[in-house]
């Protein structure tokens, strides 16, 4: 058990409230495992395993319209760490990049004063990892460097842009949605501008399309068949395009050349090979639209935001009938194209006009997890969640089941051994591309369901207008009980308490109807609220006044059932010893009441003047008191005796008091000391007046002061009387010297003045209509001002004091702050918050503890126990970076310790897990495939002439689609196969069939394609050339001398500039190899790799792509992080080992090398060994300098000769400390 500590000092914090409509689509979730969002014109930073806010950055001035986290696609080390890297854009055209954990400011960007459209990080990070694309209205875009802010090009287009998308397979295109339709720029590089303008494609709108019409009729599936075409070259005509009502555009991550629009009613997906919708995806007459959409990577999927806040998931259904088996007619029956089940959604929000979903995130690490961002301020995170479904036959519903894959962290697992399915979407489900009989014999496979469950939520505070208070300072009597509690009241009647040390609300208590406008304390423990209803015709309201106790949460109504059709209650105030209350009536007398036992005292008569404002005196007779007391306490023969009698400071003795006077012999005896307060008439007259007991006399009068106003409001602490009145004038008293003096802050009606907690601190804050000032009371001049409009954008609604030294703001942006008493806005960092629950983040350890933390992880077991405790190794580094490791360590979830402890779980898998908790994107997907290619290639080697076996294993688990060119060849094949048939089915212009028969000839389906190139009609001006080369086509198999007659048109063709058709010719006698030569030669690499994969056997093959990896390896194109993992897919494994090793990427390397000789990757001759050895030295250095000291010697000791040196080194200091 910790010894008991209280953390007085409070850091400056923002709660939240509500969004404002700009704020629509600003968030994201990042790599990194966070989610940031915009919130007027702050940007709050959420954990989103513990839904915890971990920052709130306050820098823009106008609303937050995006905010994007940096990519984590490049290879981590000390010179470039993990780090929190955001760039939030507003309402003025103002982006900000930010280090988030400290709460700075990187560098700010201005290019024009409207709001950012849309902004993206480029994804491909060889070159630099800062690069920011933008778009600034209405028809620029611009990219910048984000670390240094500068501008490093400008382009400007024909129309407005509304959005773009990157294509997730090519960093040189990229497409832009604008307001007339999708401009497809194909040389887009970081270097310099896109010099074409780009391809212009038109969408006519599908609701204007004839078809439309029908499907009301006939049902979404007949329409399907009738959208045939969206996408023209031609600007359609006028009366079919109404106004282009869409929504999102975006590539799909998960196949190549694909693209989502998204509609209110329907999601469209086209094919951008042949600019054709192949699937449509819409929402029946009385379904809910959409909002928004987010295609996964891992599986094709879809998750799809609907207006009513309910987050469904679409998997694409895998079509079994296209079988790849070479000129067979495909099965007319099924419906030839992409459907997309519906395989899980969670619960609906309840949308009001003022709460309705703004923005959907999804984990773009896992995703298995979206957040749903509402715009009251509410957070809710939705995961999902796998079952194993039961193995009754199926239910007859049209979507087919979805399996669970065969492999966990990229490798095939058994039955029993340890796995978590819910780690991600693809360790949830399989593929679904596999032909189903196959499937359904490897009874290994379960069926599996999935649902969505609600794991975290964040609630803000609700809309403003707020009443707050915080509860009594801290002093030496409670620090042991003390809480930092603050209350707010709210305009719906509800109280809500929060805990300012971790900012999170702690009571929510429906105690009004009406809105409330006070709140008192009383204790730490209660306080009293009042409320007001609206008033009716004569002017008279319902007042509420409630006694709370806030452990056990009882309200009992204070005036008991007094308060119905009367004047409005103005202001309660309690007094120092909390005994009594005045509360202060609109056109109606005091009342004085007794706070303990709720009885009134006194009601004022009908004479009594009315009152503008009041205060209680801070001084009063204790001494008397504490003799009644000690009178009663021994009549009640008590042991105890008062603590300490030489109280001076007010506040300090008011806790005990109360607990003292709590006690009921007191109350039975009415003992009550002497308190006096002072109030001011309309006429600015000062009252004096005392309470003991029952009885209130009237003491002394002031006469106004000439220069003052109507007083408003009064405080007073110590010697010193503050007044304020409507014209802003503020009258310091000096009651012992007995001198006033008038300063005049020229800022308007002084609506609240309050002194800061502490003794002898004579701070005061003053709040006016247009901001608050800090007063230093004792030398008469002011601290600090703040002024909406100048320097803030929000007004305030109410002041109080947090601590000594700190203010809380209410404002009518719904957002309260506890600032400085500077009153500047801050951020916190993030390292030195409490938080309630600790939270996994390795980017807020400082970089040496980031990646020292990942080699722990990384190389169990040490000393052959695995271990989460970092104590138990040689890790010489200081104290406090040791306990902040263990913490992260603690903080992760049972299911993956249980991983990381387990033996079984191989040194691949492990990689590939610590790769998804750092959230660190070259890693997985440098780690999936490598773990991909040597299990499989440990799997060929022992079963040379069983090859049908490996072949079944590797149809079960191939590499996912989405890793496009680096899948297996066969997989890859069939892929372009079932491609083809769909576009063939969906095909209905000439072009369209003519680009299919193309296709077909170079995947050498010729039969088909000659079935193609007949269709041509006679009218078209085609027809002769299409039917003589379906002759071409058909004969083309005889003697050797047709075939160099080909060869030279073929070549002659080519060097004329007529590729593609060259290289038809070329397919059509089995040249495919020099076809991708060709293809090379003019710069055409992916289509050559296309080509190769779908052609060529796996040698000829692999020489194409070989060609390729060096083209990619040059510093001209500079994607050594692509050409490392084309390797890979190649199995060149000593080559990819050392490229890492000449990137120094030595983590990597030595990692890679440790899974090859595990696999035995490697041929083993003295070249490897040298290779070897040189990478594990490097990588022992590299942990030396870290500071990771056991490691580094592990490393060393397998570097052979290579680490000698540095081996004596490492273990040198050790023995000179020990002789000491």
């Amino acid at each position: 058990m910790q010894p008991f500590t209280v953390n007085i000092k409070l850091s400056a914090r923002t709660l939240t409230g509500a969004l404002s409509a700009p704020n629509r689509g600003a968030a994201d979730w990042g790599w990194q495992g966070l989610i940031a969002y915009g919130c007027h014109s702050l940007v709050l930073v959420v954990d989103a395993n513990t839904a915890q806010t971990l920052q709130v950055l306050e820098r823009h001035k106008a609303n937050v319209v995006k905010v994007k986290w940096a990519k984590e696609n490049y290879h981590h080390n000390i010179g470039s760490p993990y780090s929190l890297r955001l760039a939030s854009a507003d309402v003025t055209g103002k982006i900000i990049v930010w280090d988030v954990a400290t709460g700075t400011a990187r560098c700010e960007i201005q290019e024009h004063a409207k709001p950012i459209q849309d902004m993206q990080w480029l994804w491909n990070q060889d070159a630099s990892r800062d690069l920011l694309l933008a778009v600034h209205p209405p028809n620029y875009i611009v990219l910048w460097n984000a670390d240094t802010g500068t501008k490093l090009w400008k382009k400007s287009y024909a129309e407005n842009i509304l959005s773009f998308s990157f294509d997730p397979f090519d960093p040189s295109h990229l497409a832009l949605l604008t307001s007339e339709g999708i401009v497809f720029i194909s040389d887009f590089s970081p270097s310099k501008a896109p010099a074409s303008s780009g391809k212009k494609v038109y969408i006519s709108s599908p609701h204007s399309s004839p078809s439309h019409r029908l499907a009301a009729t006939t049902g979404a599936k007949k329409a399907l068949d009738k959208v045939k075409i969206l996408i023209s070259n031609e600007k359609p005509s006028a009366e079919s395009v109404t106004l282009n009502d869409c929504l999102q555009l975006s590539y799909l991550p998960s196949k190549r050349n694909y693209m989502l629009l998204l509609y209110p009613r329907e999601i469209l997906i086209l094919d951008l090979e042949v600019n054709q919708t192949v699937g449509v995806i819409a929402i029946e007459r009385t379904g809910v639209p959409f909002l928004q959409v987010i295609p996964c990577f891992q599986r094709d999927g879809l998750f799809c935001l609907h207006e009513n806040g309910c987050i469904t998931l679409r998997v694409r259904r895998s079509n079994y009938s296209a079988t790849g088996i070479p000129n067979e007619e495909p099965d007319p029956d099924p419906v030839q194209e992409l459907v997309y089940d519906l395989r899980s959604q969670c619960d609906a929000i309840r949308v009001t006009k003022t709460v309705r979903p703004f923005s959907m995130v999804c984990c773009p690490v896992n995703e298995n997890s979206a957040a749903l961002i509402v715009s009251d301020g509410r957070v809710m995170i939705w995961e999902l969640k796998s079952s194993v479904a039961s193995r009754n036959p199926r239910n007859s519903s049209s979507a087919s089941p979805l399996y669970s894959p065969v492999s966990f962290c990229g490798i095939p697992v058994g039955a029993f051994q340890n796995k978590l399915p819910d780690l991600s979407l693809d360790n949830m489900i399989g593929q679904g591309t596999v032909a189903g009989e196959e499937q359904l014999k490897s009874s290994f496979l379960q069926e599996v369901h999935l649902k969505f469950l609600l794991t975290g939520l964040l609630s803000g505070l609700p809309l403003p207008p707020f009443a707050i208070r915080m509860c009594p300072p801290l002093t030496t009597k409670n620090i042991k009980q003390y809480e930092p509690l603050l209350a707010v009241g709210t305009s719906n009647g509800s109280v809500l308490v929060f805990h300012l040390t971790s900012g999170l609300l702690q009571k929510e208590l429906s105690i009004h109807s009406c809105e409330v406008k006070g709140i008192e304390w009383i204790s730490l423990s209660g306080f009293i609220s009042f409320a007001t209803s609206t008033p009716n015709n004569l002017g008279l309201v319902r007042n509420e006044l409630q006694l709370v106790d806030l452990p056990t949460g009882r309200s009992v109504p204070f005036r008991g059932e007094r308060g119905n059709d009367e004047p409005a209650i103005e202001m309660i105030k309690v007094s120092h010893l909390k005994q009594y209350l005045a509360v202060v009536f609109k056109d109606k007398p005091l009342e004085i009441w007794d706070v303990r036992t709720c009885t009134l005292l006194r009601e004022m008569s009908k004479n009594f003047p009315a009152v503008t404002a009041l205060e209680w005196s801070p001084s009063h007779n204790l001494k008397s008191l504490r003799k009644k007391q000690l009178a009663a306490r021994e009549a009640m023969a008590r042991q105890t005796v008062a603590s300490d009698t030489e109280v001076s400071s007010v506040e300090s003795s008011v806790i005990s008091l109360l607990q003292e006077a709590e006690s009921k012999s007191e109350l039975s005896q009415n003992i009550s000391a002497r308190e006096h307060f002072v109030f001011t008439d309309a006429d600015g007259q000062v009252y004096h007046l005392t309470v003991e007991g029952n009885s209130v006399k009237d003491s002394a009068r002031i006469p106004p002061d000439g220069s003052m106003g109507s007083i408003t409001c009064i405080a007073w602490k110590g010697d010193t009387l503050v007044l304020g009145d409507v014209d802003g004038n503020l009258n310091f008293w000096d009651l012992k010297a007995r001198v006033s003096r008038g300063i005049p802050t020229h800022r308007s009606w002084v609506k609240k003045i309050r002194f800061a907690p502490g003794k002898g601190n004579q701070k005061l804050i003053a709040m006016y209509n247009d901001g608050a000032e800090v007063w230093d009371s004792k030398e008469v001049q002011m601290v600090s001002s703040l002024r909406s409009g100048r320097n803030v954008n929000y007004r305030i609604l109410d002041v109080d004091w947090c601590t000594s030294d700190k203010v809380i703001l209410a404002s009518d942006d719904g957002c309260i702050r506890v600032l400085e008493m500077s009153m500047k806005p801050s951020c916190i960092r993030m390292d030195e918050q409490d938080l309630l629950e600790p939270a996994w983040c390795p980017y807020l350890l400082v970089p040496r503890a980031s990646l020292a933390l990942k080699a722990f992880l990384l190389h169990q077991p040490w000393n052959e126990k695995y271990s989460l405790d970092v104590m138990t190794i040689d890790y010489p580094e200081d104290e406090n970076i040791k306990n902040l490791i263990q913490e992260q360590l603690n903080s992760l979830s049972n299911d993956i310790k249980k991983l990381l402890l387990d033996p079984e779980f191989t040194l691949l898998q492990r990689c590939l897990l610590i790769a998804r908790l750092y959230g660190d994107e070259s890693e997985l997907h440098f780690w999936t495939i490598a773990a991909h290619y040597l299990h499989s290639l440990s799997q060929e080697k022992p079963a040379k002439p069983a090859d049908a076996v490996i072949l079944q294993e590797q149809l079960v688990n191939p590499l996912d689609i989405c890793y496009d060119i680096l899948c297996e060849n066969h997989y890859f094949q069939k892929f372009q196969l079932e491609r083809v048939n769909l576009q063939e089915v969906k095909r209905s212009t000439y072009d369209h069939t003519r680009k299919c028969a193309d296709q077909l000839l170079l995947l050498g389906q010729t039969d088909r394609a000659v079935q193609l190139l007949l269709e041509t009609s006679s009218e078209n001006a085609h027809y002769y050339c299409d039917s003589l080369k379906a002759c071409l086509v058909t004969t083309v198999t005889s003697s050797g001398p047709s075939q160099s007659t080909i060869k030279l048109v073929a070549t002659n063709m080519i060097a004329n500039g007529k590729l593609s058709e060259g290289v038809q010719l070329l397919c059509l006698i089995d040249k495919a190899a020099d076809a991708c030569r060709y293809l090379q030669t003019y710069g055409e690499w992916n289509r050559a790799a296309w080509l190769a994969k779908v052609r060529l056997n796996s040698e000829e093959c692999a020489d194409v792509l070989k060609r390729w990896v060096d083209h990619l390896c040059s510093p001209q194109i500079n994607q050594k992080s692509k050409a490392i993992l084309v390797l890979l897919s190649l199995g060149c494994f000593t080559k990819v080992a050392e490229m890492l090793h000449s990137m120094r990427y030595f983590d990597r390397a030595a990692l890679f090398v440790e899974a090859c000789l595990k696999y035995g990757a490697f041929e083993v001759n003295d070249d490897t060994n040298k290779l070897i050895h040189a990478v594990y030295a490097d990588y022992a250095r590299g942990l030396k300098l870290l500071g990771f000291r056991q490691g580094a010697i592990f490393f060393a000791s397998k570097a052979g000769e290579a680490g000698k040196d540095l081996l004596v080194e490492l273990k040198q200091p050790k023995g000179e400390a020990t002789e000491e």
